[in-house]
């Protein structure tokens, strides 16, 4: 039996600090939390496992410190099965970390502090074995558009899908737009850069189709209405969301990217890649692990 595709994911790796609360707290506001926890995180990190629990072999490309914090990011990737061999300790500066307030409703606001994952060296990106089997590139907006544009450069030069997350939201080089495939983005994104708000999914494929000029597929989510995207494969796609019970909404958009990176990764089209994804975030804010 064939083993499955490689997703290899260059990006960020974070240690959270989850704190629930009844509400997130507003300027000048001391909110008081219920409780707070460790979490593995980072939108590199978490993809890499949903990708890995969705059936692709994944492999991390990226950086932690000599800390704590890095040795909790480097267990957390081994017990969901990724490959981190790629994943470099670095010295003299700290891993990279986030704090993330939860309220009663399952909504979060967050901040990250990138450390090490500013430190990460595309030089290793030259490495061929680093490049084995791999069938999707992930990349993300918290590390430097230097690495993200060099290991998109390699991707495409090796006939390898390129899946941009532009999250969080920042400008996208004209050279990186040219080497990627697929962009993925939130309606909060999306609005950032430069379509009109997404507020239902025809808003969501209004948006897809304004940002399909520098892309040749847009996927933007919506949350609890669902998803759009605009393709040159399967031109307009909507896809309603599956009414679930929300536990949590932290890290659902980094289930949907991993699952839609192995989806695409293994051959499947983007209609059938976005409708698996979907399903997993769905299960994902249910505080249940996909089937």
């Amino acid at each position: 039996m064939a083993q499955p595709r490689v997703v290899l994911v260059v990006g960020s790796l974070h240690h959270d600090i989850m704190v629930e609360a009844d509400h997130l707290p507003r300027v000048d506001e001391t909110a008081v939390g219920r409780r707070w926890y460790p979490k593995f995180g980072g939108k590199g990190g978490n993809q890499a496992v949903a990708a890995q629990a969705a059936g692709a072999r994944a492999r991390m490309f990226g950086a932690v410190g000599q800390d704590s914090f890095g040795t909790f990011l480097l267990d957390a990737l081994d017990k969901g099965g990724v490959d981190r061999h790629f994943v470099s300790q670095v010295e003299d500066v700290g891993s990279g970390m986030s704090v993330a307030i939860q309220n009663a409703a399952g909504d979060y606001a967050a901040t990250i502090v990138s450390g090490a994952n500013l430190s990460i060296d595309p030089v290793r990106l030259s490495d061929h074995d680093l490049w084995t089997d791999v069938q999707a590139l992930v990349l993300q907006n918290e590390i430097p558009v230097e690495v993200n544009l060099a290991a998109a450069r390699t991707a495409r030069a090796r006939g390898i899908k390129v899946i941009l997350n532009a999250a969080p939201a920042r400008d996208v080089p004209r050279e990186l737009r040219a080497v990627v495939d697929v962009l993925v983005v939130n309606a909060v994104e999306a609005e950032m850069f430069g379509a009109e708000p997404v507020t239902d999914l025809a808003s969501a494929l209004s948006a897809a189709r304004h940002l399909a000029a520098h892309y040749e597929s847009v996927i933007v989510t919506a949350g609890a209405q669902g998803l759009a995207a605009w393709t040159l494969e399967d031109a307009q796609i909507t896809l309603p969301a599956r009414k679930v019970q929300v536990s949590s909404t932290h890290g659902a958009g980094d289930c949907f990217t991993g699952t839609l990176a192995a989806a695409l990764a293994e051959g499947r089209s983007v209609h059938e890649a976005c409708e698996r994804a979907s399903d997993a975030a769905a299960s994902h804010v249910q505080g249940r692990p996909s089937a």
